[in-house]
């Protein structure tokens, strides 16, 4: 398993500092969320990837209804070229109830959005691909064939593209199936009355068997959990992780969207629990 960050919601300078901080820790990512409103996280991750060399960089996630997909594919391949291969993009369908309602103009229907998230995962691994095609989505339109490859930017360092994460809501059948287009899943979980529940490692066991046999894809696939670890002792770690771990989770994110820039840095400086383990 490797152990990543989602960051607070900061400025490009702090994300910078504590990406380093993180590499110089012995984390193995640093992951940004993305709100209709807040400091570019591909900007952000810009100035991490200009002080950190080993580190993978993402998104966590970007909410593809406000990205229009061939932009997000111009500065998802500007930044996969920075940081020399280093990217993830983590891909949903995006939090409404984070203040969408101030910006009329977004689409926030249900359906509508998980349209777009399905057309952007198809046109962002064409894109990467640097081959003429034409597309006809409900919601896209492409028509590359009408386009010289002399205009075409080069292909991503990473290949065949680079590595896409998507929402994965276990066990519906329509957003486990959008995965499978994918690189990896990050895990959530419906309760019987729609609310998050954590991750066992039995249900881990069962999506890696799910993605093993409906997958078509080469690539390796990733099964990513995200929560927190501050203030469990060692034995309560190991109970925690270590289940999980066997059971084929490959990457753990440490929580840390809503704490300080003090606060984070502290969990940063203690370093992964796999330290702890």
């Amino acid at each position: 398993m490797k152990y990543g960050l989602a960051l607070p919601y900061t400025t490009p300078r702090t994300v910078a500092k504590l990406s380093q901080l993180a590499e110089e820790s012995g984390w193995d990512g640093c992951f940004l969320g993305d709100a209709i409103w807040c400091e570019d996280p591909l900007i952000c991750l810009a100035a991490a990837a200009m002080t950190t060399s080993r580190i993978r960089l993402g998104t966590l996630i970007t909410p593809v209804p406000l990205r229009i997909p061939w932009r997000l594919a111009s500065e998802s391949l500007a930044l996969d070229h920075l940081s020399d291969g280093r990217l993830t993009l983590g891909l949903g369908t995006g939090a409404v109830w984070m203040g969408w309602h101030a910006f009329p103009d977004e689409v926030t229907d249900t359906k509508a959005r998980a349209e777009m998230l399905d057309e952007t995962i198809d046109i962002l691994t064409l894109l990467y691909q640097r081959k003429q095609f034409d597309y006809d989505g409900r919601h896209y339109h492409l028509k590359l064939t009408q386009m010289d490859l002399m205009h075409y930017p080069p292909k991503p360092v990473q290949q065949p593209r680079v590595p896409l994460w998507c929402v994965g809501l276990w066990p519906r059948k329509k957003s486990m199936q959008r995965v499978l287009k994918c690189d990896g899943v990050i895990l959530e979980k419906a309760g019987m009355e729609g609310s998050p529940e954590d991750f066992m490692a039995d249900n881990i066991r069962e999506i890696k068997s799910y993605a093993n046999a409906n997958r078509s894809l080469s690539t390796p696939f990733d099964i990513v959990l995200q929560g927190k670890t501050a203030g469990l002792d060692r034995a309560q770690l190991r109970d925690r992780l270590l289940p999980l771990i066997e059971a084929g989770a490959t990457w753990w994110i440490e929580a840390l969207f809503d704490a300080s820039q003090e606060i984070a840095a502290e969990c940063i400086r203690r370093g992964p629990p796999s330290q702890q383990l």
